[in-house]
């Protein structure tokens, strides 16, 4: 086997009618979406992989125990703590007592604000693309100042809705409509099963506020506009820019009242939802508190609560059958709290110094291919060809782990106490955030843990990230033929250094300063090419009725494109002259090609499909497979032909870089 799964292809299909069908079909065909799984593919069965590997961590650090206060005691703590589910039968809801009691004695506006303020968590992340969402009020993320990357900002966005986007409250298809009545019954279950009484009428007054606060609400879209993010409002500005809130009270909760400026993300939004904080009745904001409360701890109740949240969550939002095993569901919660010292132990185990070496050397020829097709490009000025330059060749790829890991000595962690270590833990995270607030920038800082299965372009530290769990098979083996390899790793490294060249990337300079190094003919032409990538996918239509929103995915579309062409040339320059060998009847291109659609092997429950087109800024996995119809290579490799399916003449072909 050379890394590519051959008994998956469908070679009655034809590539160029249906490459997604050619290169995987029949393993889609035999592929089963597990019980417990909204969708199934190449993402999923590694990160299934990688949550084994770490029980076997997190219980070898259960048995191990561990001096008092060491990281395996923590582990092993956290870890038990949520699996002991009869102490945690035992308790029942009396874990949330004190939350609820802070909720119940509000009385004032500034009570309410402060209890706001007190919740608020770093949980979102937007040019990290790590989180659009957070059920709290607000959210909160504190990165690098855009416009001096030597400083932090303190940055709030829109948050506050129980589903996943603005248009499952306002968008007018049954579909909507049915999972607007069904959120509203499990509003009132789970505060039912809080001991509130009169249930029904309280979900009644949540889901009424929840609708309002989705109409302040900005697109995915407008929460990708750069530009139109990167408002800065003062301290003493708040309350004339936000009225409603009691901004002094909330601040002073939130442990940020001293802070000078911060970045409105969501600027309408965030004075909206402000308005709405000063303009609704209150006990309308205890009943939506409470929920909320409830609905973000259900995971450390009881059996019931976690049965209704995911009735709801789990089936009602996305098609999954079955709730996840308690002991994933306990590998992901301590992962969660205690990442970096879980990923310490997870590299020492599954990531050796070979295998980095081996993608780092994939990293620099992918980074060296780049630079080519930086020359090669014809409609790029040379005034902005020199700036892009410069700023490939301050590039920092990380691979595999941080330099420097995460100290978990101030996080406590109680044996017996699976809510307490969830919210210390969260707390915990907030504070580490918020300390970095006026200190020096941490360039080296990841954003991901080493068992992440994904990878990260951070456009304000000008670095792409590569975790260690997602260089594994079928993404990357050591052991693997070069071309699959290159054609899926190096594909999406390719992609990750592709984004600070595409329309966010132009935005950024050379040190992550948000200066914008193009010339206006420069973005007139990227943005023409863009929009004929975003009308070739907007037309795909993954379900009847709903197509992929072209302009709202144009972004990583765009990084498809050029990586791929990238991760090709790198693997022709991994070859240093040497003739590509044919393997099993298959040619070197082939196999990039190959490699590139293995990634993208997936199948989905319809309505997780639909909760990925309304709310991600990636296309749906089949069709980024079809990244191929825009390479030249492809169609020399694959003998694609006009009148075809996927043929596009070299015209309609986008080719940005």
């Amino acid at each position: 086997m050379f890394g590519f799964e051959v008994s998956g292809m469908d070679t009655s299909a034809a590539a160029g009618d249906d490459f997604f069908r050619y290169a995987v079909g029949k393993w889609v065909d035999r592929t089963e979406i597990p019980a417990d799984r909204s969708s199934v593919g190449s993402f999923v069965m590694i990160a299934e992989k990688t949550s084994a590997r770490i029980r076997e961590i997190i219980e070898d650090s259960t048995k191990s125990r561990g001096p008092e206060g060491s990281e395996a005691r923590k582990i092993g703590d956290y870890f038990a703590s949520f699996m002991d589910d009869a102490r945690i039968e035992q308790l029942g809801a009396a874990p949330l007592k004190p939350e609820l009691e802070r909720i119940a004695a509000i009385r004032t506006r500034k009570d309410l604000s402060a209890v706001l303020g007190g919740q608020i968590r770093a949980d979102v992340d937007v040019l990290n693309a790590t989180n659009y969402y957070t059920d709290r009020i607000l959210g909160l993320w504190v990165a690098e100042d855009l416009i001096d990357t030597t400083k932090y900002r303190a940055y709030l966005m829109q948050g506050g809705l129980g589903m996943p986007d603005r248009e499952y409250y306002l968008g007018a298809s049954p579909r909507y409509g049915e999972l607007r009545t069904k959120y509203q019954a499990h509003v009132a279950r789970m505060l039912a099963l809080a001991g509130f009484t009169e249930p029904e009428a309280r979900a009644a007054r949540v889901m009424a506020l929840e609708v309002a606060i989705a109409k302040v609400h900005v697109s995915v879209d407008e929460t990708s506009d750069v530009p139109k993010g990167n408002t800065v409002w003062r301290g003493d500005e708040l309350a004339r820019k936000a009225p409603g809130l009691d901004w002094e009270a909330f601040l002073t909760a939130a442990g940020m009242a001293d802070q000078p400026r911060f970045g409105a993300w969501q600027a309408g939004a965030i004075a909206g939802i402000s308005k709405l904080a000063g303009a609704q009745p209150l006990q309308t904001w205890k009943d939506y508190l409470a929920f909320h409360t409830v609905e973000r701890a259900a995971g450390y109740l009881p059996k019931a609560f976690i049965d209704e949240s995911f009735a709801f969550n789990g089936q009602a939002l996305s098609g999954t059958p079955q709730q996840r095993e308690r002991w994933k569901r306990g590998v992901d919660a301590t992962s969660g709290a205690l990442g970096e010292a879980i990923g310490k132990l997870y590299v020492e185990r599954h990531f050796p110094p070979q295998a980095k070496a081996q993608a780092q050397e994939m990293a620099d020829n992918v980074l060296k291919a780049f630079a080519l097709r930086l020359d090669r490009v014809e409609w790029m000025s040379a005034e902005t060809k020199v700036q892009a330059k410069r700023k490939l060749a301050n590039f920092h790829v990380m691979v595999g782990y941080p330099d420097k890991w995460r100290d978990y000595s101030g996080l406590s962690v109680v044996a017996g106490d699976a809510y307490g270590n969830w919210q210390r833990a969260g707390l915990f995270e907030y504070r580490r955030n918020v300390a970095k607030l006026g200190q020096p920038v941490d360039r080296g800082e990841w954003f991901m843990t080493p068992q992440t299965v994904n990878a990260l372009f951070a456009p304000s530290q000008n670095s792409v990230t590569f975790p260690a769990a997602i260089l594994a098979p079928t993404f990357f083996d050591p052991n693997a033929d070069a071309a699959v390899n290159y054609g899926a790793v190096g594909g999406v490294l390719g992609h990750e250094v592709s984004h600070g060249f595409d329309d966010i990337g132009a935005l950024f300079d050379l040190n992550g300063n948000m200066k914008n190094w193009w010339t206006l003919d420069d973005m007139a032409h990227f943005k023409a090419e863009a929009k004929k990538l975003a009308d070739q996918y907007s037309a795909y239509e993954p379900l009847p009725g709903l197509h992929i929103n072209g302009q709202q995915t144009s972004s990583e579309n765009i990084a498809d494109v050029a990586g791929l062409a990238t991760a090709y040339d790198a693997y022709r320059l991994s070859l240093k002259g040497a003739p590509a060998p044919v393997i099993e009847g298959f040619t070197a291109d082939q196999r990039v090609f190959l490699g590139w659609a293995q990634n993208y092997r997936s199948k989905f429950r319809n309505a997780a499909l639909r909760r990925q087109i309304v709310t991600d800024v990636h296309a749906n996995a089949p069709y980024r497979a079809l990244t191929v119809r825009n390479l030249d290579a492809w169609y020399a490799a694959f003998e694609v032909k006009p009148g075809q399916k996927l043929y596009l003449t070299p015209d309609q072909r986008v080719k940005i870089w």
